[in-house]
């Protein structure tokens, strides 16, 4: 497994527990920064990817909810919700990352971490939004 892509791991983990637990993200990697809970440190893409999730969650949240057909953020398995967030966040704003990257590391998260239907729905909504990122600037 590459440095990025276990990075993305580290990233989902942060983005699920945050989320389970109701604490904010961004404050929940920087006590990882601070007291490690493993020994490796967190890598520097991983906090990349969770700063930059945090610094646009309401545009990826709200463009998640209008190009996800039948499905409200909320009615999304736990762990969809923060494997979107982060390829949304590398299909759109990330700028070293080719789009179809971010979203096949996106699908195999989901692939391994979600139901037998998420890697397509993942793939398709993250796919619909790389269709309609020249139209977001």
């Amino acid at each position: 497994m590459g440095a990025r892509t276990k990075a993305r791991k580290r990233a989902l983990d942060l983005l699920f527990e945050a989320e389970a637990r109701g604490v904010n993200v961004g404050d929940l990697a920087a006590e990882r920064v601070a007291a490690p809970v493993t020994q490796a440190p967190l890598n520097p893409y991983t906090l990349t990817l969770v700063e930059g999730v945090v610094a646009h969650w309401r545009d990826i949240d709200e463009l998640l909810s209008t190009y996800s057909q039948g499905w409200t953020l909320e009615r999304m398995p736990a762990v969809d919700r923060a494997i979107l967030r982060l390829g949304a966040f590398e299909v759109l704003f990330g700028d070293d990352v080719p789009e179809a990257v971010a979203i096949s590391e996106a699908v195999a998260l989901a692939t391994d971490l979600s139901t037998d239907e998420s890697p397509k729905f993942v793939n398709g909504l993250l796919g619909r939004l790389a269709q309609v990122k020249p139209t977001l600037a």
